[in-house]
């Protein structure tokens, strides 16, 4: 029997079918890395998305949240989605990935050696988001923080939040020219394409500005292997 899995997603509530055509063309990458697999994707934004995934992957898929957090959407949320989908397991999300921080590390390095710098000079800003209600996202993007700072060493590494503090702007000031932003999140939605950018400018913010962290070309692959290892 043809093993499966599912990448989930938010999506995007006011506008979903960008962001679904999106995370199928990641989910058609991971399927690239897993030959002998099913690999469908759907939105939690796209209404009916999940049960069309869910009735194409068959019994027990092996559904993998393409979220920063763990929390009560990977948790509460995705579970009572999935009520009726027998064996349907949910994996841990992209954000608390063990394999995310290297992978990380090893785009760092890229970016350093090509502007030409020694990582020991460099400054990293990692824009997360960070709640007001939940302590879970912030938890998640300090903990791959501290991570990534064992792996790759650094002037210094600060992290701020779109929804709680220290705010983008506060966090993101006096970093210098030879800095880095990396927004942890897993797509380009409002948050990076709208906040983060804002929130540099009004730090004065000097750096480079990177994609985020969710679409590195080698996080496909990652994600493959994570759910293959899935016993």
């Amino acid at each position: 029997m043809e093993r499966s899995a599912i990448i989930v997603s938010h999506g995007q509530p006011s506008d979903p079918d960008p962001a679904e055509a999106e995370l199928a063309r990641f989910a058609g990458r991971v399927a690239e890395a897993l030959p002998g697999w099913h690999v469908g994707s759907a939105t939690l934004a796209k209404p009916g998305a999940l049960d069309t995934a869910l009735g194409a992957a068959g019994p027990a898929p092996r559904v993998y949240p393409l979220f920063m957090t763990e929390g009560w959407f990977t948790g509460d949320a995705l579970r009572k989605r999935l009520d009726g989908a027998p064996g349907a397991r949910i994996l841990p999300p992209l954000g608390v990935s063990p394999g995310l921080p290297a992978l990380a590390a090893d785009l760092l390095r890229a970016e350093i050696a090509s502007a030409g710098w020694q990582s020991r000079e460099v400054r990293l800003f990692i824009a997360g988001h960070g709640s007001g209600r939940s302590a879970n996202s912030a938890r998640d993007t300090r903990a791959f923080a501290a991570a990534l700072a064992a792996l790759l060493p650094l002037a210094a590494l600060r992290v701020g939040f779109v929804e709680q503090r220290p705010y983008l702007a506060e966090a993101a000031r006096d970093l210098g020219a030879q800095s880095l932003c990396l927004p942890f999140f897993a797509a380009a939605g409002g948050h990076v394409v709208d906040d983060i950018p804002e929130a540099l400018d009004a730090a004065g913010f000097e750096g480079l500005r990177l994609a985020p962290i969710g679409t590195a070309a080698a996080v496909p692959d990652l994600v493959a292997r994570e759910i293959a290892a899935t016993g």
